[in-house]
């Protein structure tokens, strides 16, 4: 049997081992009768260390940028141009899937799909760019939103599929009339035989300097992640050890304000590899967004999942998408964006055994009902028959 091809483009995807987003690594390498590459930016968004070539993973060149200004902007538009030069020069694929969140690596895409002449699906990771409107960065009445809604409204139209993370999303993308047949639900996921550790817990908290009930947050440092809201609640419930792991463009920031906070701690990103370890030392998982009312309906956060494999408990201030997630689990507290301090105080109250409870209630949700190995069941039954009305279809 011939085994099929697809092209990924994710500006800001990273080989399996290296902090950041390998969704797209775990899925498509666990799917039989596919081969896959993985065009990302050569420079590790978290870290900002290059990234070299790997089987399956394939780094193009970006401009370098700091913070959220023009440079960013020439960022995402260097990283399509040479993922599409990129992918022109790549063996031809069966199919070409490009992810979000920014609109051009979605364009990139289609453009390397329609000279390519193979099927297009498209990610939505975020709903861009109504997302940049209702966090204050863009103005819906901008000629930058104007166009972006443009540039979104074709993608939609050229893809033959759209993937989308979160159920929320549905109901936005049909009303920019998107049929719901072409429509796909395949959200994050983790599995809890990826999350076991490499030592004792009482080894590794000690490795960490975990002294007391310890909550970690372990991602991004930006403006949708809300970290303002989490420092807060730590100030607010001195009993808890809040230890924030990751980097982003916040996090500079987010250090000077943490100053006299003393139950606050920053730790460098880790390779995914270390994630394990980090979580089984902790006491309880962290997930915090802005106060953005797309955030209730439109996000599939990959730490949520994690925190779940890993059997930690989970506080989160996003009711919705997410607080129904993880109150159907039974696996932590849910609180209102502004109250994150009441889910830290729940969690210094619960007892040893109480938490326990909670973070095998995720393990077990997770591992019945989202795992990679499933999710990736999911995304085969997307391409074969995309691949094959193409192979009807005249050239």
């Amino acid at each position: 049997m011939t085994q099929r091809r697809v092209l990924v483009l994710n500006h800001f995807a990273v080989p399996p081992g290296y902090p950041g987003g390998t969704r797209h690594v775990e899925l498509f390498s666990r799917l039989p009768g596919w081969s896959y590459v993985i065009i990302a930016g050569r420079r590790n968004m978290i870290t900002g260390q290059p990234q070299r070539a790997e089987p399956g993973f394939h780094p193009v060149a970006v401009t370098p940028y700091r913070g959220n200004g023009l440079g960013r902007v020439l960022n995402w538009a260097s990283y399509a141009v040479t993922a599409t030069v990129s992918g022109l020069r790549q063996p031809r694929p069966d199919v070409v899937y490009a992810s979000s969140p920014h609109l051009l690596a979605g364009l990139s895409g289609c453009v390397v799909a329609t000279l390519r002449r193979t099927p297009f699906v498209l990610e939505v990771r975020d709903l861009w760019p109504r997302v940049l409107v209702d966090m204050g960065t863009l103005a819906e009445t901008s000629l930058a939103y104007r166009a972006l809604e443009r540039l979104e409204r074709f993608l939609y139209q050229r893809s033959d599929r759209v993937v989308i993370m979160a159920p929320g999303v549905r109901a936005a993308i049909e009303g920019k009339g998107v049929a719901p047949e072409k429509i796909v639900f395949i959200p994050n996921a983790a599995d809890p035989d990826d999350f076991v550790p490499s030592a004792d817990r009482d080894e590794l908290r000690r490795r960490y300097r975990f002294t007391r009930r310890t909550a970690v947050y372990a991602g991004a440092h930006g403006p949708a992640n809300g970290l303002d809201l989490l420092l807060a609640a730590a100030k607010a419930v001195p009993e808890i050890d809040v230890v924030l792991v990751g980097s982003g463009v916040e996090k500079p920031r987010l250090q000077a304000a943490a100053l006299g906070i003393r139950n606050v701690r920053f730790l460098d990103p880790v390779p995914k590899t270390e994630i394990p370890d980090l979580l089984h030392a902790a006491d309880v998982g962290v997930h915090v967004l802005a106060d953005v009312e797309l955030f209730r309906a439109g996000v599939s956060p990959n730490k949520v999942f994690d925190y779940m494999a890993a059997g930690l408990p989970i506080v989160t201030n996003s009711p919705g998408t997410v607080g129904d997630l993880v109150m159907g689990a039974d696996s932590g507290y849910v609180t209102s964006p502004g109250h994150l301090a009441h889910g830290l105080g729940q969690m210094v109250q619960a007892s040893p055994d109480e938490l326990a409870k909670m973070g095998a209630a995720g393990r077990g949700w997770i591992r019945e009902n989202q795992s990679r190995t499933a999710m990736s069941h999911a995304l085969g039954r997307l391409l074969a028959p995309l691949v094959d009305e193409a192979g009807e279809a005249p050239r």
